[in-house]
């Protein structure tokens, strides 16, 4: 099979087309897919340039899984013998590391149907997206009705869907963005709009319930006087890692102000859930472009520009 694969961290580069051993089913709960679209997530880039919390995981000198990707779409081509949830030909996405190749073969309990009115391109990009701003929103925040939600970054792959998570729960959203993005993020349910270059959301005077710092270049204490008495403050993207664990540390002493790190657990039953909120509308992806697989190295060019409108999504 075809696959983006890299041997060493660097520069968008270091990926190359080449071909790789297709994955096959064994007596198990997996599920093999032939993938029509899988999205790049900030993960990708970031262990395709060795950003050092990754390297802990899958390699410190060179990388021990050459295939990036988080997000999958795609049509079943063999099923476990202990798959009960799915069966060939079934329309599918979900969750799986090496998504950016022809076939991969996750297991059953990360995916869920896609519905029939969503394409692949839509479905695959919001597992790990959609996933992070609903388990930070719902399950770290435990956001309520009527409560203050500000979203930074709230143009972003995460931040565009915690803009209308938020709303689904029935917050009153501030979103922040550029200029560029407030008409669009304020259609998909914004309440406020905030141009982050030319106002700081931190001089208004207002406090917040809930603030969702969805590309990671905001620190707790830039917003914990923006916060209620009981506000909490999440990072989703830890990209300024140097600041974080201190700020978990010194956050119970600021009253019952919170700040947390949050990244997704991927599972069906919420995979199950924001399947049912796209097939009824409630939700969307907004998707800036497709690349061709083979046009992978201009696509983390483009998200690594940390300029994104919504999702870059890959055609495998």
């Amino acid at each position: 099979m075809k696959a983006a694969m890299f041997n060493s961290y660097g520069s968008p580069e270091v990926i190359e087309i080449r071909d790789s051993q297709q994955p096959s089913i064994k007596d198990d709960d997996r599920v093999l897919i032939r993938v029509r679209n899988a999205s790049v997530n900030t993960f990708d880039y970031l262990c395709r340039k060795g950003f050092l919390p990754t390297r802990l995981e899958h390699g410190l000198t060179k990388p021990k899984h050459p295939i990036l990707g988080l997000d999958v779409a795609g049509t079943v081509e063999a099923v476990g013998i202990n798959v009960n949830k799915f069966k060939v030909g079934d329309e599918v996405f979900g969750s799986c590391f090496g998504s950016h190749a022809e076939y991969v073969c996750p297991r059953q309990n990360v995916l869920t149907l896609k519905p029939p009115n969503i394409s692949f391109e839509e479905a695959a990009a919001v597992p790990c997206a959609a996933l992070t701003a609903l388990q930070a929103l719902r399950d770290v925040a435990q956001v309520k009705q009527r409560q203050r939600v500000l979203i930074y970054g709230a143009s972003g792959g995460v931040g565009h869907f915690a803009v209308q998570l938020a709303k689904y729960y029935g917050a009153e959203v501030t979103a922040v963005c550029s200029d560029s993005n407030l008409q669009w993020v304020r259609a998909l349910g914004a309440h406020h709009v905030i141009d982050y270059t030319k106002q700081d959301f931190t001089d208004n005077g207002k406090k917040y319930d809930v603030i969702l710092d969805a590309v990671g270049k905001r620190t707790y204490f830039s917003c914990m006087h923006s916060l209620t008495d009981t506000g909490v403050y999440i990072t989703e993207q830890p990209l300024r890692p140097k600041y974080h664990p201190f700020q978990l540390m010194i956050s119970p002493m600021m009253g019952r102000k919170k700040a947390k790190i949050h990244l997704a657990k991927p599972n069906d039953v919420d995979m199950d859930f924001l399947s049912k909120l796209m097939e009824e509308h409630k939700i969307k992806s907004v998707i800036e472009k497709c690349y061709p697989l083979e046009q992978i190295v201009e696509a983390h060019k483009h998200i690594e520009s940390g300029r994104t409108k919504g999702k870059i999504v890959l055609e495998i």
